[in-house]
């Protein structure tokens, strides 16, 4: 029984990136993706080897005349940030190492803005009370102590603090 020609268009990429080491498929829809220690940097699809691109790299692929990867023929304006890699590119093992390598990059460059994205930094603001509160009601001229910032009163640290020994003395 003859291999399907996919799965030889994947067997020739794999040994052609042996170089670079821990690249590994996984199926993916009706292609393969590409994960360089668990970082998705290409894919196969159609006997076709897409990377990863940035504004950095997408140059060097637009120069070449490469295409997008666009997997809904009926949906052109639907694409990704891939690119096809030049057969060139392909066959020698040298040059596809390092185009391998600014895929990968340029993958996880793009995870990072989207984590930094997606974490916004929170100010924490602790208010001072200004007064208490009985069943609903504020009592009047409450009065406000200072707080430190394990929550604790200013005065009752000050006296757990008097009580533990010195590191110099030994002594309280």
């Amino acid at each position: 029984m003859s291999m399907p020609k996919s799965q030889e268009y994947l067997e020739y990429v794999l040994e052609q990136l042996e170089r670079f080491g821990g690249v590994t498929a996984r199926r993916m829809f009706s292609g393969f993706g590409l994960y360089q220690h668990d970082v998705f940097f290409g894919l196969i699809f159609s006997d076709t080897l897409y990377f990863k691109v940035n504004d950095a790299s997408r140059p060097d692929y637009e120069s070449r005349g490469m295409r997008r990867f666009q997997p809904y023929k009926d949906k052109p304006h639907l694409s990704f940030t891939y690119y096809e890699v030049p057969v060139e590119v392909l066959e020698d093992r040298e040059q596809l190492t390092l185009w391998a390598t600014r895929s990968v990059q340029a993958a996880i460059a793009t995870a990072l803005e989207k984590q930094a994205k997606r974490r916004k930094p929170r100010a924490k603001v602790k208010k001072a009370k200004r007064a208490t509160a009985t069943r609903g009601k504020v009592k009047r001229g409450a009065s406000i102590r200072p707080r430190t910032t394990s929550g604790a009163p200013a005065s009752k640290q000050a006296k757990t603090a008097a009580k533990r020994p010195t590191a110099r003395t030994g002594r309280r």
